[in-house]
């Protein structure tokens, strides 16, 4: 990697947690999107995973680590 001009990317030595919110948000992004349909090109995955992600996960969609109420009710409780 070093010869290409990369560098790894790593949590720091001993923290599996560094990246587990994103580990469970592609989880859920496959369980209730992506293994259910079938793209015919990459563009229209891109769409509909923006569709999901903007539409749905962020506005709509309970979330357990908010007491399992959606963000616009969050929010609005905090408003």
């Amino acid at each position: 990697m070093q010869s290409a001009g990369f560098q790894a990317s790593m949590s720091r030595k001993g923290d599996c947690y560094d990246n587990a919110p994103m580990e469970s948000f592609f989880h859920t992004l496959k369980t209730e999107l992506v293994h259910h349909r079938q793209y015919a090109t990459r563009k229209e995955a891109t769409r509909d995973i923006f569709a999901y992600i903007e539409g749905f996960y962020n506005r709509t969609r309970r979330h357990s680590a908010i007491g399992y109420i959606s963000p616009i009710e969050m929010e609005l409780k905090a408003a």
